[in-house]
């Protein structure tokens, strides 16, 4: 990018820009952001976990994807894309991990669209420690 510069030194990069307009102040961020991802994906990569929460609903492992049970009138099955790995725990966890920071959070948003959860009873496909807003739901009138 125009007005940023990326230097090794010794075992660091150091992003450093030429000027101080608002857009180059903005681009050194995104650039500087996105080489630590990199890093950090490299490294230790990256993992997302999801919970399914319902009676019945299941997930099982298929080769490379998985096939999912929600409460729907057919099973769901999901292929992971390359680079992306889903490992099923018990058969209501599923762990995405990956070193691309972006395709394991998309993964995992693609498999809860499937079920995203409900306000009502709180089930479907959730991410770990997210927590469902509940609603009351209807009241009867005595």
């Amino acid at each position: 990018m125009v007005g940023i510069k990326v230097e090794q030194k010794d075992d660091s990069l150091e992003v450093s820009t030429s000027n101080h307009e608002k857009q180059t102040k903005a681009n050194h961020g995104l650039i500087r952001s996105l080489i630590n991802n990199d890093i950090i994906g490299v490294t230790e990569g990256y993992k997302k976990t999801l919970k399914m929460v319902g009676t019945g609903y299941r997930v099982q492992q298929r080769g490379t994807g998985l096939n999912l049970q929600v409460g729907l009138s057919h099973d769901v099955e999901f292929s992971a894309p390359e680079g992306v790995s889903l490992v099923v725990e018990g058969n209501d966890t599923i762990i995405i991990s990956g070193i691309d920071k972006q395709q394991v959070g998309q993964t995992a948003a693609e498999i809860r669209t499937v079920k995203k959860p409900e306000p009502y009873k709180g089930k479907g496909i959730r991410y770990e420690g997210e927590v469902v807003r509940r609603k009351q739901g209807k009241t009867s009138i005595a």
